[in-house]
């Protein structure tokens, strides 16, 4: 999640939250329409209802949806660094082999023309007896 995504969904969750609060509030001024001596007022108890529900609908759809959301969110799938970092440690490690070779190359290379010319020089010296 980005941080504008991330921020939004906490901005949504915080409503939640404050919706949750004014559930609470709904249920209670119910609870007390409910207790009052003189009876219950039905438009009350019904206007009341109606919004509570409606509350709790609308709760259940925006924490379905950021669930949805989180369960979605997959921060390194399409990530490249993986590949990346295996691709930089194969290349210093060919570096590292190539480097080597090089001085196999230069360490042999001498002995080779050394031995090469005494080889040649021995083969050219037998007429020397």
């Amino acid at each position: 999640m980005d941080s504008q995504t991330q921020n939004t969904s906490l901005q949504r969750l915080q409503n939640v939250e404050k919706t949750v609060v004014r559930v609470l509030e709904v249920a209670g001024a119910v609870m007390d329409e409910l207790s009052n001596p003189t009876g219950p007022r039905k438009e009350f108890i019904n206007n009341h209802c109606r919004d509570f529900m409606q509350m709790i609908k609308d709760i259940q759809f925006t924490l379905r949806n950021e669930i949805k959301s989180a369960c979605e969110y997959r921060p390194f799938e399409k990530s490249d660094y993986t590949c990346r970092i295996s691709n930089e440690i194969c290349l210093s490690k060919l570096e590292h082999i190539l480097s080597q070779l090089d001085l196999i190359t230069q360490t042999i290379t001498p002995q080779y023309h050394h031995a090469h010319d005494s080889t040649a020089s021995s083969a050219s010296s037998p007429m020397d007896f």
